[in-house]
C-alpha cells in the first residue's frame, strides 16, 4: 500500500445485528444473509471498489440477550463483573464468527474490541470517548478493522452498552470517512405509509414519519439514528441487504442522509 493510498478516507460500514442474527434465538447466526453480507465486502474489496474499508455489526441476539437478561443497555450500566463479561463474551463470539466468514473469502480482516478502547467519561450522558488510533494504523496497514457493539466504561454507571450506531458515527467523524453504509433488515427510512423516502437532509422533515421530535427522542431507534447521521460531514445511506453490494460500488441506496 503507498503513502497515497494510506490517506484515502476510508468507508465505514455497519451490518446490524437484525440483519446478521436469529433476533428471537439466543446467539444464533442468520447464516445465509452472513453469508451474502460477507461476498458483497469481498467482491466490493477484490474489484477495487473499496480500498480501505471499516466495518461494525450490532449485537443481534448475541449481545443484546445477555445485556436484557441483566438490565444493561446504553443508559443502564452494571458494576458486575459477571454481567461485563457474559455481554463482552458474546460479543466477541459473534465478532469471531463475523471476522471468520470475512477471512475465509480473503478479506484481511482483524477484531477491535470497544470494551478495551472506550469510554464515557461524562457518565451515560456525556459523549463517547474513542480513540482511533489502532483502527487507522489498521487501516493504513492494510486491514479492515471490525468493531462491534460492546460494553464500555462509564463514569459513575459501571459499564453500559454502545451500540453499532454510536461507534458508526465516533468512527466516521474521527477518521474523515467519505462515505457511510447501514445494512439492517429495512429498505431505508420509511415514511408513514411504508415507502422508502429517497433523501433525508434535515431531521424535521421526517420526525412525523419517525414517530419522534429531535428534543424527545431517546429510543435509539431509526430516528435518533437519522439525527445522529445528519451530523456528519460524510453522506450516509441506510438500505437493506439488497443495497450492500450498490453502495459498495459507490452507488446510491435505499435512503440517503446528508
Amino acid at each position: 500500500m503507498t503513502g497515497d493510498d494510506a490517506a484515502a478516507p476510508p468507508v465505514v460500514l455497519k451490518l446490524g445485528g437484525s440483519l446478521i442474527t436469529e433476533k428471537d434465538s439466543p446467539e444464533t447466526l442468520d447464516e445465509p444473509a452472513l453469508d451474502a453480507a460477507c461476498d458483497a465486502v469481498a467482491d466490493a474489496l477484490a474489484a477495487g471498489d473499496v480500498d480501505r474499508l471499516a466495518v461494525v455489526h450490532g449485537g443481534g441476539s448475541f449481545g443484546h440477550h445477555h445485556a436484557s437478561e441483566r438490565g444493561v443497555s446504553t443508559t443502564e450500566g452494571t458494576r458486575d463483573a459477571d454481567a461485563v463479561a457474559a455481554i463482552h463474551g458474546a460479543m466477541k463470539r459473534l465478532n469471531a464468527r463475523v471476522l471468520e466468514r470475512l477471512r475465509e473469502r480473503g478479506v484481511p480482516a482483524v477484531p477491535v474490541h470497544p470494551l478495551s478502547l472506550a469510554a464515557r467519561t461524562g457518565g451515560t450522558g456525556g459523549g463517547l470517548d474513542l480513540p482511533l488510533g489502532s483502527t487507522a494504523t489498521l487501516l493504513d496497514e492494510g486491514f479492515v478493522p471490525v468493531l462491534h457493539g460492546d460494553g464500555v466504561a462509564t463514569a459513575g454507571d459501571g459499564v453500559t452498552v454502545v451500540s453499532g450506531d454510536e461507534l458508526v458515527v465516533e468512527l466516521a467523524a474521527g477518521l474523515g470517512a467519505r462515505r457511510v453504509g447501514v445494512c439492517s433488515t429495512v429498505p431505508g427510512v420509511l415514511d408513514g405509509d411504508g415507502a422508502v423516502i429517497p433523501e433525508v437532509d434535515d431531521f424535521e422533515s421526517v420526525a412525523d414519519a419517525l414517530g419522534a421530535s429531535d428534543a424527545t427522542d431517546v429510543s435509539g431507534g431509526m430516528a435518533a439514528k437519522v439525527r445522529e447521521l445528519l451530523a456528519l460531514d460524510a453522506p450516509a445511506y441506510v438500505f437493506g441487504a439488497d443495497g450492500l453490494s450498490p453502495f459498495l460500488r459507490g452507488e446510491g441506496a435505499g435512503t440517503r442522509i446528508d
